[in-house]
């Protein structure tokens, strides 16, 4: 079974579990206005007004351009295949009315972009056509099934997802042979280019901020690219990095320490802040379990860092990695303005997320860890190789 017969199943299985008898999926000129649901359901870009319809009953429709109609077919997801040439309305609304749903479940979130896919003029579009069979108050957001869908990973997006940590871990442990005194961040970020090119895989985000690489005090910290800054003796290293692995991503960070001369061990405060990181990722990481609210998981690892004297962190504990980098709704995160409902959605078994706190050691730079975990039946596994040890520059 392919990832996209696998996603299309589970769909109809998520349609039953949250009593929704129908979903469509109305989009057009993917390759532009792509919906993020697209590669669950799709192997390649869709052109003209395109319609996917799956419902409760095990349906899989799609009616699309007639020239994409046989790669729709290809995938073995969908019953029944339809290509157009003239307009997408008739097909649309002779399928709605055969299949009566009570409620249509369309892409659309308040809170979760990962959710919001249809773009308002699709949206008036379908409007006008629904409102031709009274069939517009049965709209509504698909943004529950769109979450499931995307953040129960299935045993091959996990596959993928360990695929790539693997890869970056690989890449981690490379570069730090390359870091010493004197180099540059920009100098480190091209290695790490160079090793993700040969390792025939791309970067998980913007190749301009990735990887992100910070060294010593007063950077930009977070969310920037590489500078002409040299390594320096006493200097905290930060870099955060990942890659996209057959459309899987990694998301993970990694510090180092740079010895004075007669150093023989990290000054106590590095030392210290680092340790603080570590414990709080584990700490975190045993409160996740299935039913517990990410809001609840930050908490725990924002208090062991509080605790310990160090400022508050300005961003959430973790969020969820797939296709994406960020990737699904609920985040382990505090109940901040910016993140609406998402600190407040419970974990679920095959969420895959990140621990990633942080702190400022003065004079020295930003200490920061970043694993990626798995939700499980009953708490949550690393599924990278936790960096326990700081790691130390000669």
């Amino acid at each position: 079974m392919t990832l996209i017969q696998e996603k299309v199943a589970q769909a109809v299985r998520l349609l039953n579990e949250l009593h929704v008898p129908c979903w469509l999926t109305f989009a057009r000129e993917t390759g532009i206005n792509g919906d993020p649901v697209l590669p669950f359901l799709v192997q390649a870009d869709l052109t003209w007004p395109s319609a996917l319809v799956i419902t409760a009953d095990g349906g899989t429709h799609a009616i699309v351009g007639r020239y994409d109609r046989q790669m729709v077919q290809d995938t073995g997801a969908y019953r029944s295949v339809e290509g157009y040439v003239e307009g997408i309305k008739a097909p649309l609304l002779q399928l709605l009315k055969a299949l009566a749903p009570p409620a249509i479940a369309i892409n659309y979130s308040q809170d979760s972009e990962i959710c919001d896919g249809l773009t308002h003029g699709m949206f008036l579009t379908l409007c006008e056509y629904l409102a031709e069979i009274g069939y517009v108050e049965r709209l509504v957001s698909a943004e529950r099934l769109l979450s499931a869908l995307r953040q129960r990973k299935t045993p091959t997006e996990l596959g993928r997802i360990q695929q790539a940590i693997r890869i970056t871990e690989s890449i981690f442990d490379k570069v730090g042979g390359f870091i010493i005194a004197g180099r540059t961040e920009r100098e480190v970020a091209d290695f790490v280019r160079a090793e993700t090119e040969r390792a025939g895989v791309t970067a998980a985000w913007d190749p301009a901020t990735c990887p992100a690489v910070f060294t010593g005090p007063d950077t930009a910290e977070a969310h920037y690219g590489p500078t002409g800054r040299p390594i320096a003796p006493g200097h905290v290293i930060n870099m955060d990095f990942g890659v996209r692995a057959d459309g899987y991503c990694s998301d993970l960070q990694r510090t180092w320490y740079v010895m004075e001369r007669g150093e023989r061990v990290p000054p106590p405060e590095v030392q210290r802040g680092f340790e603080t990181i570590v414990r709080a990722i584990e700490e975190a990481r045993r409160e996740m379990r299935p039913g517990i609210v990410g809001r609840d998981v930050d908490a725990t690892g924002r208090a062991i860092v509080v605790g310990a004297g160090y400022q508050e962190f300005p961003h959430a504990l973790g969020h969820q990695v797939g296709r994406f980098a960020h990737d699904g709704t609920a985040i382990l995160g505090p109940a901040w303005e910016k993140y609406g409902r998402k600190p407040f959605q419970p974990l679920e078994e095959g969420m895959v997320f990140t621990l990633e706190p942080r702190l400022t050691i003065p004079e020295r730079g930003i200490a920061t860890v970043e694993e990626m975990v798995v939700v499980t039946a009953t708490g949550a596994e690393y599924l990278s190789t936790p960096q326990t040890t700081l790691r130390l520059v000669d």
